[in-house]
């Protein structure tokens, strides 16, 4: 593995896994392990934005942890730890903020995204808006400079955290010198995300899951909820625009989704049949996964295990950057 660049994902543990993180996130970033050095790690930091219950959120790192291993994640060959067991995070998170402009951080999509809503609601553009939000992407940057990553593997619709994470970078260097790695997004747009029961993009602020997990009869009764529009089985559809087969496609081997597609051109097949098939080839996919996943949840000791050791390689790389950095600021001789 020596010399080979390093890949860093981080998942924010805040709520279920569900298949729309498995295949926009989770299976991309399991993938690299085949050309890139790859951390992963759990943003439970992060979460404190969102989730408040402190049980809740142990719980849910726990979750994240345990279904990454559950869905192939090799211990033995990538570094996976949870943020807050990386101390150097947060002290390169001041340093970096201190030369990041205020206007970088009113151009996050997070903020104007919270300010517009505000707005709308006619309140204060800042209502409700912690600085936790808001320097979120700071927090980001130093998680990714931490362990010199080349690229982060993200969505669409996240590769803004990436290019901030880069300009920071770039500040700091400028300043002080050639000294932290600028990264670059890596982005798959084919899974960058998928819908929903509703058609809308796959959310726990939606409540259109699929969770990976779930057990197979509540795998099979969400399918059925599945949105589809009224045409009957006889009648040509476009698998291009169907949610369902947009599912189905992921999911499926090649020369099912081939016949599938086939079938909707011309005409034949009914929403029913293709639900009842997809929810077949989920728990084809899941069932292996989700024994491992409940005997790791039922064995959180082993799990803390993992994360301890984990944490102790992830925390010599950071340890190796913040005295560089601090070196360069001027911070330690």
């Amino acid at each position: 593995m020596a010399g080979r660049k390093i890949a860093l994902t981080g998942i924010q543990p805040s709520g279920t896994a569900h298949i729309g993180n498995y295949l926009g996130m989770i299976r991309p970033a399991l993938d690299l392990v085949r050309s890139y050095d790859a951390y992963y790690f759990l943003a439970d930091e992060h979460a404190l934005t969102s989730v408040r219950e402190p049980k809740a959120l142990l719980d849910y790192t726990y979750e994240m942890a345990a279904t990454l291993l559950a869905l192939g994640l090799d211990p033995e060959k990538v570094v996976m730890y949870r943020q807050s067991d990386i101390p150097a995070v947060f002290e390169l998170s001041w340093i970096l903020s201190c030369v990041t402009p205020k206007g970088l951080l009113n151009r996050a999509h997070a903020y104007k995204a919270a300010v517009d809503e505000n707005e709308t609601a006619k309140r204060p553009p800042d209502d409700g808006v912690s600085m936790g939000l808001y320097s979120y992407p700071v927090l980001m940057a130093a998680d990714i400079l931490i362990v010199d990553g080349n690229v982060v593997p993200v969505g669409a619709d996240q590769k803004q955290h990436v290019e901030m994470a880069r300009d920071i970078a770039e500040a700091f260097n400028r300043q002080y010198g050639d000294v932290l790695v600028l990264p670059e997004p890596l982005i798959q747009e084919g899974v960058a995300t998928i819908a929903g029961l509703d058609g809308r993009k796959m959310s726990k602020s939606y409540g259109n899951l699929i969770p990976i997990f779930a057990p197979a009869a509540e795998q099979r009764k969400l399918v059925m909820r599945i949105v589809t529009d009224s045409r009957p089985p006889e009648e040509p559809k476009d698998p291009a625009t169907d949610n369902l087969f947009r599912i189905y496609e992921h999911f499926a081997g090649q020369d099912k989704v081939e016949v599938m597609r086939k079938r909707y051109l011309e005409g034949g097949v009914g929403y029913g049949e293709v639900k009842e098939d997809l929810a077949a080839v989920l728990d084809e996919t899941f069932s292996g996964p989700r024994a491992e996943y409940e005997e790791l949840m039922a064995n959180r000791s082993k799990l803390d295990s993992i994360l301890v050791d984990g944490a102790s390689r992830a925390n010599a790389v950071a340890g190796a950057t913040l005295n560089r950095v601090k070196k360069a600021a001027g911070l330690t001789s």
